[in-house]
């Protein structure tokens, strides 16, 4: 009746897919690395020693938001087709930040239209 499945990869892919959802909330959203990359290099703080991250948290990629756990694994990364994309998405306009969505969705400031008063002096006019 039971018995392991015959595509194996249909259990690896769900993995995955959990490990995707777990790390989407704790990336940076591509505003706030395009304001960190506009500071200039002197006001950038220097990485603290951190155990929980990859390589105690002292290589880090500011474009794409990364610990690596050493030099030469980060500079694999520097050469990525991943890395330079992103490089060129920092590089260009501002991305789209929460003001300018809900502007689009039409939850900024309310447009009421022309004061009432000044339609009744427009009608008095004519």
């Amino acid at each position: 009746m039971g018995g392991k499945c015959p595509h194996r990869s249909v259990k690896k892919r769900r993995y995955s897919h959990k490990t995707a959802r777990r790390t989407k909330f704790l990336i940076n959203g591509d505003d706030m690395v395009y304001d960190a990359l506009k500071k200039p290099e002197v006001e950038r703080p220097s990485l603290p020693v951190d155990e929980d991250l990859p390589g105690m948290g002292q290589y880090y990629c500011l474009h794409c938001d990364r610990y690596f756990a050493n030099v030469s694994v980060r500079d694999e990364h520097f050469k990525t087709k991943r890395h330079r994309k992103r490089v060129k998405l920092m590089m260009g306009p501002a991305p789209h930040t929460q003001l300018d969505a809900d502007l689009a969705a039409g939850m900024g400031m309310p447009d009421n239209g022309p004061k009432l008063m000044a339609i009744v002096r427009l009608m008095n006019q004519l």
